[in-house]
């Protein structure tokens, strides 16, 4: 039953249909491989067996029934561990959450036990959300399961090294800068933010509410697809989430456009597409490997019938000190919340209250974390919003601005970049430089500040056998569209691309 690691998600919608495998199969597959082999990756923070244990059963209980099964029944799904999971822990890889569980589910998480998937688990994480590596998890860095000595990318590393370990086969991240895209890069698979408000986030555990977007990973950019089919969608919980049926020309994904879409070739899919190469995130900060990749995919595209000419925005150099102080200024504030009163952490020798406060506090937060309440904090303090907070907003409008020309004026379908100007580094090389860590991040901001869908598809491997991710941004609200041109992307990759060693020596 190995073999069942290595399928997509369709693979095992037929075999289920046909009563040739059993949904409690499938959840013991992926349990025990993942038990036998976390000790080696440590993507797991809680393995939650019973729970994906009784999904399966229910799954049974429905074929012997008759029932029609859903397009993502009994499919292993592992859930970034600040996604509220009821009665499970929710530790965002704090020790300030580390016995906290949740009284409710998330709203995605509700959509998709719906849809039928199994969960196999919460993953680790970068502390609350903020890394780029995953090694600022209070409860054990992860490790990039193409190479034990790397890093699998942050924050949400936990999501992409189930999904590249075979532990589960659609995972769930956030990406308030890149935190899907980047380790869906390091460790090849594909991950997807969607645009902003097209997917609830209730239930998520905030870091910077104007920038956080919940999205799937996989192995597949089919799989992807349909996970995203079934968690886009207003809530009424949360009010900046979107019902795209009532938006004019927004092409509403679902399971009948995923199933239209795997018949397309890369041909018909690309003719006539007009997609700018953002030539900036090719120059001498990328990593040859990556910028021979990318050229390559230029190639390949231009081959198969799509226009791709270089752009250029005069605003994205200022995207870091942007991202990093709207991003932490909003975490200061949604962080105010942990104070050691209501839940979390509690300071025992405190002697008073703000003592309770700054105790709590201070055992509570990691270094990473306090570096970004304090610099969000400062940005926010009278005398200071306006030079920087308020700038930073206001550049952040330009750079809107300037996408909106990209799209709407010069037409075009779809932005190319690498998702990274390099591949996975060792662990540890990066953590005394809080600065060259931050430039991992510099091709997936945009997206984030811009409210973009964006993804990252895995193109080949450098020497040293790391995976290259190239990322596609698109339109906002054009996620159907995004998803087409990454599908073609992939298309084109395959003859460059491969399975985790890991992975491949387990099927």
């Amino acid at each position: 039953m190995k073999e069942l690691l290595g399928k997509s998600v369709s693979d095992i919608h037929e075999l289920l249909s046909a009563k040739k495998i059993k949904a409690v199969e499938v959840a013991k597959v992926f349990l025990e491989h993942a038990k036998a082999n976390d000790s080696k990756t440590s993507a797991f923070i809680c393995h939650t067996d019973e729970l994906a244990l009784s999904q399966a059963e229910a799954i049974d209980n429905k074929i012997a029934n008759g029932e029609t099964l859903l397009p993502l029944a009994a499919i292993p799904l592992a859930l970034k561990d600040n996604l509220c999971v009821q009665g499970y822990p929710t530790t965002c890889a704090s020790k300030f959450l580390e016995n906290f569980k949740p009284e409710y589910d998330a709203t995605v998480v509700k959509k998709l036990f719906a849809a039928g998937t199994l969960c196999v688990g919460k993953v680790n994480m970068d502390e609350f959300a903020m890394g780029s590596s995953n090694e600022n998890s209070a409860m054990k860095p992860a490790k990039n399961p193409w190479d034990l000595s790397c890093v699998p990318g942050g924050s949400s590393g936990g999501s992409a090294i189930a999904c590249a370990s075979g532990y589960s086969m659609i995972s769930l991240g956030s990406d308030t800068g890149g935190s899907i895209r980047l380790p869906a890069s390091f460790c090849g698979v594909v991950g997807m933010k969607p645009s902003y408000g097209v997917v609830s986030r209730f239930g998520l555990i905030a870091f910077a509410s104007s920038l956080d977007q919940i999205g799937p990973m996989a192995r597949r950019v089919e799989d992807v697809a349909l996970a995203l089919s079934q968690m886009q969608g207003k809530d009424p919980q949360d009010s900046t989430s979107i019902d795209a049926s009532k938006i004019s020309g927004y092409p509403v994904l679902s399971v009948d456009s995923v199933q239209t879409l795997k018949k397309e070739s890369p041909k018909e899919i690309l003719k006539g597409r007009k997609i700018g190469l953002i030539a900036d995130t090719i120059g001498e900060g990328a990593d040859s490997c990556v910028r021979e990749a990318t050229l390559d995919a230029v190639k390949r595209l231009e081959a198969e019938g799509a226009t791709v000419e270089e752009v250029s925005l005069e605003y994205n150099k200022h995207v870091l000190p942007v991202y990093y102080l709207i991003s932490s200024s909003e975490a200061s504030a949604n962080l105010a919340r942990f104070d050691g009163v209501k839940y979390g952490a509690r300071a025992k020798d405190a002697k008073d209250l703000n003592s309770l406060y700054s105790i709590s506090r201070q055992e509570g937060f990691g270094p990473e974390v306090k570096r970004r309440i304090m610099l969000g904090t400062y940005a926010l303090s009278s005398g200071y919003y306006d030079a920087y907070y308020k700038k930073a907003q206001q550049v952040r409008r330009l750079l809107l601005e300037e996408y909106d020309k990209l799209f709407f004026e010069q037409k075009f379908d779809a932005l190319l970049m690498p998702t990274c100007p390099n591949t996975a580094f060792k662990l540890g090389e990066k953590t005394e430089d809080p600065l060259k860590m931050y430039l991992s991040d510099i091709c997936t901001i945009p997206a984030n500040l811009a409210g973009l869908p964006a993804i990252s598809v895995p193109f080949g491997l450098d020497k040293k056998n790391l995976p290259i991710g190239l990322q596609l941004m698109a339109p906002r609200l054009c996620d159907d569209k995004l998803l087409r041109l990454a599908f073609a992307l992939e298309k084109l990759a395959q003859s460059k691309s491969t399975v985790s060693p890991l992975l491949a020596a387990s099927v």
